[in-house]
């Protein structure tokens, strides 16, 4: 599977969910793609363990991209629904 394919499988798979699942008070609506894998409604922390890697927000809230493991240290940038970020320093991502 290329990964075009894959990521309009994402974008489609992320615009069925907004349509049809209702939301959680506790998780972002929609797709977090971290290194090529969804994370559905994500929330909280996601290690990032593939270098370079990308972040592609499909979800209803900000990505933090976070120089440390498990959320810590300086937040690298800020990934807003609909865009996508390349890094190769990050080592998590936490879904707001």
């Amino acid at each position: 599977m290329t990964k075009v394919t894959r990521v309009l499988g994402v974008c489609a798979a992320a615009a069925a969910l907004a349509l049809s699942v209702p939301g959680s008070a506790y998780a972002a609506e929609g797709v977090l793609v971290i290194s090529g894998e969804a994370h559905e409604n994500p929330s909280g922390c996601y290690p990032v363990d593939w270098f370079p890697t990308s972040v592609s927000n499909y979800t209803d809230a900000i990505a933090e991209v976070h120089s440390g493991p498990d959320c810590a240290g300086p937040v690298e940038w800020l990934v807003y629904p609909g865009e996508t970020y390349s890094t190769e320093t990050a080592q998590s991502v936490f879904v707001l």
